[in-house]
């Protein structure tokens, strides 16, 4: 189906819901497919707990929505885009999948992104990070929830060149989140007064950081920046460790750390470094109680993705409830329509380029000293207000919001 097309069928959808026709829920069942890497490079950061997320949604909804019934389907996609689109083709085509969540790897998110268009399906990506997913990737057919790199860069990167650091040396994941976060750093870096003075790209997946942290460390540069995640930041966190980057007078910037890296990592190995993030556990009663109960059933604190999952689960059952339909179309519009007010974001809301802005934070990891426990890991230093953080819809390249 054409964008054109697409658009036509938004509009209708739009048209039948203000003269309160409804489409109903097909086959009195709404199925959820979760397709994560739940064994590689981004288990931890989403995986398996983000399936524990999703499951926690469907039992606090009543496992019923409109009387009909919630399934939840799950795989592994393995960070392959190849591999994760075979898996929502064949559920959108032959399971009866209404819609994907999880998703991850960007380059696994956009290539299903582009079969959920084609099959006119929803998805909602949650653990993804390029903000081309909203900007030049954009379709009527999914939404951005967690965060991307554009605040990421406006958090972080920002951040540290105002401390100070002037001269980067970038070291990027060689696929589409890491040139994403790339381009996105290099844009408020300079725009800051700072100066990339180097890029390199590695693998994706990569073990060995050691020929990419000597030469970073050799460029001289005041910052070495890491443009990438999961196994990959800890990785190149704890060889960079090794070779002594901050002891020489170089500041480490993750530009990407989830808690369950900092976790890893330990308060030790990781105090002082700065990151964005778009929620954090222990922010408020609301977050610690729900934080309370993931780890119940986890044994693990939630990262903001997980966090993610079960909000943007809840607030896609809510919009089928209301509507009574789980057509993609009618319920994105009703999504679109609501505002997001619950233990992950308050006033969240989701704009016509799919993306959910909401207040994002820049924290600190707390020191040895400073944490009083295993999980105590962050202090927050300053809310980065939703009009702020995202890409303002002035610049966007989105056929949704330019009508090209």
């Amino acid at each position: 189906m054409t964008m054109m097309k697409k658009l036509l069928t938004s509009a209708v959808a739009s048209a039948m819901m203000a003269s309160g026709a409804q489409a109903a829920i097909s086959n009195d069942t709404v199925k959820i497919g979760y397709l994560a890497d739940m064994s590689g490079t981004y288990r931890d950061l989403a995986g398996p707990n983000g399936l524990t997320a999703l499951e926690m949604a469907v039992a606090d909804f009543g496992g019923k929505v409109n009387g009909a019934k919630i399934e939840i389907v799950s795989a592994d996609d393995r960070n392959s885009p190849d591999v994760a689109s075979s898996t929502v083709r064949r559920w959108v085509e032959n399971e009866n999948v209404d819609l994907v969540a999880g998703l991850v790897a960007s380059s696994v998110s956009i290539a299903v992104s582009d079969i959920l268009e084609e099959n006119d399906k929803l998805g909602i990506i949650s653990g993804s990070a390029a903000s081309s997913i909203t900007n030049e990737h954009c379709t009527p057919n999914h939404i951005h929830y967690v965060y991307d790199t554009y605040p990421l860069a406006n958090g972080t990167a920002s951040a540290v060149v105002k401390e100070g650091g002037k001269t980067w040396y970038i070291l990027t994941a060689d696929y589409a989140f890491g040139h994403s976060l790339e381009a996105d750093v290099t844009r408020v870096v300079e725009a800051n007064g700072g100066e990339i003075i180097g890029k390199l790209r590695h693998p994706f997946p990569t073990p060995d950081f050691s020929s990419f942290i000597l030469q970073a460390q050799a460029s001289g540069a005041d910052v070495v920046a890491l443009a990438n995640a999961g196994a990959d930041t800890t990785n190149a966190i704890n060889t960079a460790s090794e070779f002594g980057v901050t002891q020489s007078g170089q500041t480490l910037a993750a530009l990407l750390l989830f808690l369950t890296d900092v976790h890893a990592l330990g308060t030790e190995a990781a105090q002082g470094i700065q990151l964005t993030t778009g929620w954090y556990w222990d922010m408020n009663d609301e977050t610690r109680a729900w934080s309370d109960r993931f780890m119940e059933e986890t044994g693990v604190r939630p990262t903001m993705v997980h966090a993610g999952i079960y909000s943007s689960a809840m607030q896609y059952l809510k919009a089928v409830d209301a509507t009574g339909s789980d057509d993609a179309q009618t319920v994105r519009k009703q999504m679109m329509d609501t505002p997001i007010n619950d233990m992950f974001a308050k006033n969240g809301k989701i704009r016509v380029d799919g993306r959910m802005v909401h207040d994002m934070f820049l924290a600190e990891v707390k020191t040895p000293d400073e944490s009083t426990g295993e999980w105590d890991l962050y202090k927050i230093l300053r809310t980065i207000p939703a009009d702020e953080a995202y890409r303002p819809l002035s610049e966007s390249k989105c056929p949704l919001v330019t009508g090209k």
